[in-house]
């Protein structure tokens, strides 16, 4: 579904994709790791037109979309979920749902009263202002609103960060049943123990580059991921 070659991104003189190429194929759900600076934002920022790379191809369903601009993507079923949530925070839960539907042409009901479903809360809050709700619940907004675009390829920015642990593992699950509903996911995410038990593939990047790659489930018993994303000390046979 997306296929990425040696793109290479630049903010003036600094250089912070180095190369990378990467796949992700329909049905999955594909994890990007790394530490804070590693590259992972920009690498989705790339992906949704916010930052075109230097050089490089990206194709999405066999189309070179390199060089689209931000607002097309929606367009082609390219969603982003940006860091932080990004929800209009003056507006209602309603309205920005409405808004995730602005490239749609006529009516789109039925998947609002979906994302009621999936994200029943937001049902409940559906006329209160964005900017009063929950961390938890600006996330599912923001998912929701994303959502409303009827992706085939959603993109998803860190959507664990600063929210409590049970929390996480509501959004962990929502991710898993959007995938299981045909929408194919591409996570960036710290927290690496989550996304890897979610993800079927993982890729792990540092310093702008993707320093290796596997099936989640071998990533997650891997001694440099253990080491260093997961926080466990492994000892040397």
């Amino acid at each position: 579904m997306l296929q990425v070659d040696d793109a290479i991104v630049r903010y003036g003189a600094i250089t912070a994709i180095h190369g990378i190429t990467f796949n992700v194929a329909q049905g999955e759900i594909v994890t990007l790791l790394g530490a804070n600076g590693a590259g992972k934002t920009t690498t989705l920022r790339m992906l949704s037109g916010l930052h075109a790379p230097a050089s490089g191809t990206i194709t999405f369903e066999g189309r070179d979309v390199t060089h689209t601009k931000a607002h097309e993507f929606t367009t082609l079923g390219i969603s982003h979920v940006p860091e932080g949530r990004r929800i209009f925070p003056s507006m209602s839960v309603e309205e920005n749902l409405e808004m995730g539907a602005f490239n749609r042409k006529g009516s789109f009901s039925d998947d609002m009263e979906k994302m009621y479903e999936t994200f029943p809360i937001l049902k409940e809050r559906r006329k209160q202002i964005g900017g009063n709700l929950s961390g938890g619940e600006q996330q599912m907004l923001a998912i929701a609103r994303a959502l409303m675009s009827q992706p085939r390829l959603l993109l998803l920015d860190e959507p664990s960060m600063g929210l409590a642990p049970m929390i996480v593992e509501t959004i962990f699950r929502i991710i898993g049943e959007i995938r299981d509903s045909g929408t194919t996911v591409f996570v960036v995410e710290q927290n690496a123990s989550q996304a890897l038990r979610l993800a079927d593939r993982g890729y792990v990047m540092e310093n702008g580059r993707i320093a290796f790659s596997d099936t989640a489930a071998n990533l997650l018993v891997d001694a440099r991921v253990r080491a260093v994303y997961l926080g466990e000390s492994v000892d040397e046979a």
